[in-house]
């Protein structure tokens, strides 16, 4: 039977505002990729999200992002290599220590926002990026975007002695060069859920994504992620687990089945 694993950022809320509905997706996703306070979160926001996701048998990701409160680490910042290692090991390092705490393992790392998106296909930076995780935790898996780039990833992290496992966004509209679509493009966000699991399926089922051109993006994918702070995120998750397993696809977490 193909497993996927079924992954949505969480824990982005942050002192008296609340953002997201993550008590309610939480009961239909596999794995938690929690914020660290860099870009979202904080440190009770932190301990409740991990103990949520404990006691609905998720498991729990870090989603380390640039120190940008305000831009919520969607904004470009100027960083070197050894900051951005910095950064990582410090947010995995704070979330791992809230793992600890409830009993449950630190299962993957996966970079925020801007931090994601520039690495794509940016040497310097996935060598610090994977690096770091590294030298947190050799059994933690990396989460990186799947397609052109998976070739440089996965020889990265073979250096460097860690799992990586590709991932693709049925709620985010592809360029044809396989990125995802700037937010400030018109349907780069997708809200409606039939379009979406019908994208998920085709990406779970063939390792296939359709970019806006029409042109068909084919890559090796292990997980598929919906953003929390999608105003659908419950209806989007909902619906994308149940069509999944109707097609007899199994949904699960990464460590159930990655490098098996």
């Amino acid at each position: 039977m193909k497993s996927i694993d079924l992954n949505c950022d969480m824990g982005e809320s942050f002192g008296a505002y609340t953002l997201g509905m993550d008590a309610e997706a939480i009961r239909h996703i596999t794995s938690a990729n929690v914020a660290c306070g860099y870009h979202a979160g904080d440190a009770r926001v932190m301990y409740r999200t991990v103990q949520m996701a404990k006691e609905n048998g998720v498991a729990v990701g870090a989603h380390p992002g640039y120190p940008d409160l305000a831009g919520f680490g969607r904004r470009k910042m100027e960083c070197t290599p050894g900051e951005i290692r910095d950064y990582v090991i410090y947010q995995a390092g704070a979330l791992r220590a809230f793992c600890d705490a409830h009993g449950v393992a630190l299962q993957h790392v996966k970079p925020h926002g801007s931090l994601y998106n520039e690495s794509v296909g940016n040497e310097p930076m996935l060598r610090a990026l994977i690096g770091a995780v590294a030298r947190i935790d050799r059994r933690l898996v990396y989460l990186a975007l799947g397609g052109a780039q998976a070739p440089l990833v996965g020889r990265i992290a073979e250096e460097a002695g860690i799992r990586v496992a590709f991932e693709a966004f049925p709620d985010r509209a592809y360029t044809p060069d396989g990125k995802l679509a700037p937010r400030s493009m018109p349907g780069a966000v997708i809200e409606d859920p039939e379009e979406a699991s019908a994208r998920a399926l085709l990406m779970a089922r063939e390792g296939k994504v359709i970019a806006t051109d029409g042109t068909v993006l084919e890559m090796e994918l292990h997980t598929l992620c919906v953003h929390g702070d999608n105003p659908a995120a419950v209806a989007l998750v909902k619906r994308i687990r149940g069509v999944l397993e109707k097609d007899g696809i199994r949904v699960a977490p990464l460590g159930t089945f990655i490098g098996c």
